[in-house]
């Protein structure tokens, strides 16, 4: 089959390798749509600890089955036709993180796309336990955003705002944005967008951002006091630095964003003392993936608004350029287009 291939930090292409094939408590799906993600750029640029290397990269899909392992088909929970998403991180349930409810800090943590080969391919074999059923109602293309809106569920479920809250969101991006969606339908009572990029903003506007700057000092400027609660999601260490300014007294203040793993930050301890500031950090899924498969099929996010370009599998190269230029907001690649 053919599919995306890392090589090596800075070395990849569309190349051949084996058809995959179903154990007995996997599925074999057709990838219908895998979007791209800060991840995957950090994998492809060597900045990621945990990927293995040679790797097809994708965590985020979804697709059809064509064929079941033995025992997923003795127990008859898929057939071949079924339409799936698929949570992409595997944990081993029995170090101390997973037994005490921490699954997505496992310490033996496996992810398709990062350790194990993903979905930038036209096939990719899963397990059964972590595919999900579709809806009718729900594209394929759509059903490939429920993995990033899983990871925005379970950062508001890290933050645990309270109805009311002031939020001020850094970075405008695909996951920014899904974050401002969840912060608007929980109750927040102002929400304040930071983006450098002017169609994004435009776009947050549109999506429910009560006002938007391009600076965390403009912000400020309107809302002297700070936010109840601020998120970076832009990874970026000195943005980070600058949206920890903006955290009010008593309030809240998660990284969200994917920084590299060498990337420090200098923040005041004593300001963490003196405001009772609680710094929160959000990894991956923890069970999240059902909620945000229901907020998407009942139209809580505004999946048009999200979706903004699709590739063919050939076409990965040029893909990934307009990522990196920033262009729209997700990216996928069709595989089987």
């Amino acid at each position: 089959m053919r599919a995306v291939i890392i090589d090596a930090p800075g070395k990849f292409g569309v190349g051949s390798v084996s058809d995959p094939t179903p154990q007995p408590d996997e599925l074999l799906i057709r990838v219908e749509a895998c979007g791209i993600c800060g991840t995957d750029l950090h994998i492809i640029d060597g900045d990621s600890p945990l990927a293995h290397y040679p790797i097809v990269p994708g965590h985020e899909f979804a697709g059809e089955v064509v064929a079941v392992g033995s025992n997923v088909a003795q127990k008859g929970s898929f057939a071949v036709g079924s339409r799936v998403a698929v949570e992409p991180n595997i944990y081993c349930g029995q170090c101390e993180p997973c037994r005490s409810g921490h699954e997505n800090l496992c310490l033996n943590y496996t992810a398709l796309g990062v350790t194990l080969n993903g979905a930038i391919a036209e096939y990719v074999a899963v397990l059964a336990a972590k595919s999900y059923p579709l809806p009718d109602t729900m594209s394929l293309r759509e059903a490939a955003l429920i993995e990033p809106v899983s990871c925005a569920v379970h950062g508001m479920h890290s933050l645990n705002p309270k109805s009311g809250d002031t939020f001020l969101i850094v970075g405008a991006g695909t996951m920014g944005l899904l974050l401002l969606q969840l912060a608007r339908r929980g109750g927040a009572s102002r929400i304040a967008v930071v983006d450098v990029n002017a169609q994004r903003l435009k776009r947050a506007e549109s999506l429910g951002a009560t006002r938007t700057y391009t600076g965390v000092q403009q912000a400020l400027a309107d809302e002297p006091l700070g936010f109840n609660c601020v998120i970076d999601a832009t990874g970026v260490a000195p943005v980070i630095e600058q949206a920890f300014l903006a955290v009010k007294r008593g309030g809240k203040f998660m990284v969200f964003g994917v920084a590299s793993h060498e990337a420090r930050v200098s923040l005041s301890p004593f300001r963490i003392y003196n405001d009772e500031i609680t710094i929160v950090g959000s990894m991956a899924v923890l069970f999240s993936f059902q909620a945000a498969l229901d907020l998407i099929a009942s139209g809580v996010i505004d999946t048009q608004a999200m979706l903004t370009a699709a590739f063919p599998l050939a076409d990965f190269s040029e893909a990934l350029a307009a990522v990196r230029r920033g262009e729209g907001l997700k990216t996928q690649v069709l595989p089987n287009a």
